[in-house]
């Protein structure tokens, strides 16, 4: 509350508060005229296509902003200094330097100029050009995220659309890039030869998860969407009148606001609903729309939760953007209307009106502001604002972003403070209802020194299927990774709650880049002292006989010889398997550097050298197989230039799937997924050695993270391979078999016969004699 206070103070004394009688004080920012002498820069200087000037702000960078009108400026301060006119290089030869399109994407400022993408790098001061782009454009657009530096976060901010607007929408070349702008790409919406109407613009709603394109027919427009549920039906019409500029306001709210000269809509759900903006006088509604209070409306600023308006007639009219609706009151009157005036925001409750101003002597322009303080306007009298109910509403999740994991919760905590005598209605919202459900309990935690009573409300975030409240036709794919916004706001807040921000998060219900998968190596080689740790590290190396790999991983035999590097440092000791037991590694699931659980889902292997030595213990049929499984064979042939360790959750289909009507044609292939409802396990050939294996688990329903890792194995036990093959060594031995039961046979019999005597006689004197030379020999010795 004192931080609170203290800003107050601050920004008051910056703005000096306004009465009813001026709004605003006029002030002209007039600095470094001598510092821009001689300081222009050879270049076609830049012009808006519109008569009416506009103004666009970084969302993030909050001192960032461009001018667009006669003259084109870009400041860096809010337009605290003189500028020069904003110049593209001679170099870039644009032809016309007519500009009917900017946005901010991340570090670099996008314009279209004569109907092409320019970037300038701002913190560079470089111009580039856009590749990819092969027919002409007229608008881009895009969207910033502000919460974190996390990759998910990155990619919202890098994407960008590029369109011609007014083209027919079922032939239109839309183009998409995730660069920055620095190359395109040709974008395919699945149904877009199916769509009626004219191109009012295509739009990236990260608040909903969706691609929405603008269609325009008959004086009516409406939305149409890219993704499962809510790709099936258009949004609701609205009444189309001019061409309406869209304005996307900040924090992934969903929030859009459409406005042309004599209509000003809204939309909090990423149009599928799009409402007029009431005005309201003392408590009740003087119109339902700006429309009927016959003004031309000049230039619109929103922000992440305020809305302002300024006419050609003098008035200025202000609102906030409620959760359940939004309202306009207009201000005191004073002459703040120029041709070439804009409104901007340049912080809570600090509203500027911008002019340039040309110098008659030096190049660079000035500019005439007029600030406003809202909180201190609303205050008069006249306006007859009721006061904030609310005195505090604080939580630690505020402008932060979290990440909701396959089957994972996610549990935020607020605090609220009301004004005494008063009973405000805290209201917690998703953004994207179809991936994200909420569950909200509010209680009493304490009191304040002053006696007022503190409420505390516990909000549950989890994905929507896993609540089991939502029809499944209303969710989006639980395999697609999705954001939403979770805001909590006072249920139709009174407008003087300017300080009173609502509590934003934005939720990524996708990949926690925290999670890695370890294979369990309790009993290692080393530890058995079958390997040594020290020549592990000394460079060691190993060969892989030609028999037993292929380097192209079909199962073929190579033609000569592997030498194998063995990287210690990454893989450490290896696991120590016997070869005649079936085997699968323990796999566990860290976060953060802290165990999570036993990973049970199904997982595929692949010995990254290619050995082929090793099979699997069962089968398509056995592991009950109800369509042909998938294989490393089939999934490196469709990968194509990829690699072969493109097995994942994106390209995995389970044979026990219901859905999948591959037939079951070879049921006796060994089954290659590991985990799952099945017990397989591997199972080795007669062969000593390392085996290095790639693991990756392909289970879609078990995280959206591409959960991989490689690991090695020792595997001992078996003996060397015979030279003579086991067949001829079976044969030969059941010869001998044979021949010795015959021999024993035989023998005796034979001995009976003549022929046997005279055999046993012949043996019988060659013992005697042989006798009779041993003992003559022992004589003479």
């Amino acid at each position: 509350m004192l931080v609170l206070m203290l800003l107050a103070a601050a920004t008051l004394r910056l703005c000096p508060p306004a009465r009813a009688q001026p709004l605003c004080s006029i002030r002209t920012v007039r600095t470094g005229k001598m510092f821009h002498v001689g300081q222009q820069t050879p270049g076609d200087h830049l012009y808006f296509s519109s008569a009416t000037a506009r103004l666009i702000k970084h969302p993030c960078k909050k001192n960032l902003a461009l001018y667009l009108g006669k003259q084109l400026f870009f400041s860096r301060d809010n337009f605290e200094s003189s500028l020069l006119p904003f110049s593209i290089p001679t170099s870039m030869q644009v032809g016309i330097p007519e500009v009917t399109s900017a946005h901010f994407a991340s570090s670099v400022l996008l314009l279209v100029v004569n109907r092409k993408v320019y970037i300038y790098d701002y913190e560079a001061g470089s111009w580039n050009a856009s590749i990819g782009i092969k027919h002409p454009v007229s608008h881009i657009s895009g969207d910033n995220c502000c919460y974190s530096e996390h990759p998910f976060c990155l990619d919202i901010s890098n994407s960008v659309f590029a369109y011609l607007l007014g083209d027919l929408t079922s032939q239109t070349n839309i183009y998409f890039s995730n660069t920055q702008g620095y190359r395109f790409q040709k974008y395919a919406h699945e149904r877009q030869a199916e769509l009626v109407g004219t191109l009012g613009g295509v739009f990236s709603f990260h608040s909903l998860s969706q691609i929405g394109l603008l269609l325009i027919d008959q004086g009516k427009a409406k939305f149409g969407y890219s993704d499962h549920p809510v790709n099936h039906s258009l949004g609701m019409s609205f009444d189309y009148n001019g061409t309406l500029d869209i304005l996307i306001t900040p924090g992934q709210k969903g929030i859009l606001i459409f406005w042309y000269e004599n209509s000003l809509l809204i939309s909090r759900g990423a149009g599928q609903l799009v409402d007029s903006v009431p005005v309201q006088e003392r408590h009740r509604i003087l119109y339902s729309s700006i429309s009927e209070a016959n003004v031309t409306i000049h230039s619109v600023a929103a922000n992440e939760n305020e809305l302002a308006v300024l006419t050609r007639e003098n008035n200025l009219y202000y609102g906030s953007l409620g959760l359940l609706s939004s309202f306009l009151i207009k201000l005191a009157d004073q002459n703040v209307w120029f041709q070439e005036a804009v409104l901007m925001f340049t912080d809570l409750g600090i509203l500027e009106i911008l002019t340039p101003l040309p110098d008659s002597v030096f190049p660079a322009f000035d500019f005439q502001k007029c600030c406003v303080n809202i909180q201190a306007t609303l205050m008069d009298p006249q306006l007859q604002v009721d006061f904030c109910k609310v005195e505090l509403l604080h939580g630690e999740f505020a402008n932060n972003m979290f990440i909701i994991d396959m089957n994972s919760e996610l549990e935020l905590s607020a605090l609220m403070i009301p004004r005494p005598g008063t009973s405000p209605v805290p209201l917690a919202m998703v953004s994207n209802p179809y991936s994200l459900g909420l569950q909200a309990v509010i209680y009493e935690e304490s009191y304040t020194y002053d006696g007022n009573t503190k409420y505390r409300l516990n909000i549950s975030l989890r994905q929507q299927h896993h609540w089991g409240r939502a029809d499944p036709n209303f969710t989006s794919s639980i395999k697609r990774p999705t954001i939403s916004t979770i805001t909590l706001d006072i249920a139709n807040k009174e407008i003087s709650c300017v300080d009173l921000k609502p509590l934003t998060a934005l939720i990524s219900v996708g990949c926690d880049l925290e999670k890695r998968i370890i294979i369990q190596n309790e009993i290692s080689a080393c530890s058995k002292g079958i390997l040594n740790p020290v020549a592990l590290q000394d460079n060691y190396s190993y060969i892989i006989e030609k028999e037993a790999y292929d380097p192209n991983f079909r199962r073929q035999r190579a033609t000569k010889d592997l030498v194998v590097y063995y990287p210690y440092e990454e893989l450490g000791c290896p696991l120590l398997v016997y070869y005649d037991t079936p085997w699968k590694p323990v796999v566990e699931l860290w976060r953060g550097g802290k165990f999570q659980e036993f990973i049970e889902a199904e997982y595929v292997l692949l010995e990254v050298n290619g050995l082929f030595t090793y099979t699997y213990s069962l089968t398509a049929r056995t592991a009950l197989c109800t369509s042909q499984p998938q294989n490393w064979t089939t999934i490196i042939e469709n990968a194509g230039d990829k690699g072969p360790f493109t097995w994942d959750r994106e390209n995995y289909v389970s044979c026990h799937d219901p859905n999948n009507d591959a037939p079951l044609k070879w049921p006796n292939v060994p089954y290659q997924i590991l985990g799952g409802p099945t017990a397989n396990k591997v199972t080795f050939e007669q062969r000593n050695g390392i085996y290095v294996f790639f693991i990756s688990i392909v289970d879609p329903y078990y995280s959206y993270c591409h959960l991989q890792t490689t690991f090695s194995i020792y595997v001992y036990g078996a003996f060397p391979l015979p030279i003579i093959p086991s067949e001829i060594s079976i044969f030969l031995l059941m010869v001998g078999i044979l021949l010795s039961v015959w021999l024993a046979y035989i023998i005796p019999k034979m001995l009976r016969t003549e022929q046997g005597h005279r055999f046993q006689g012949f043996w019988s004197s060659l013992c005697r004699r042989y006798r009779e030379r041993c003992a003559c020999f022992r004589r003479r010795c």
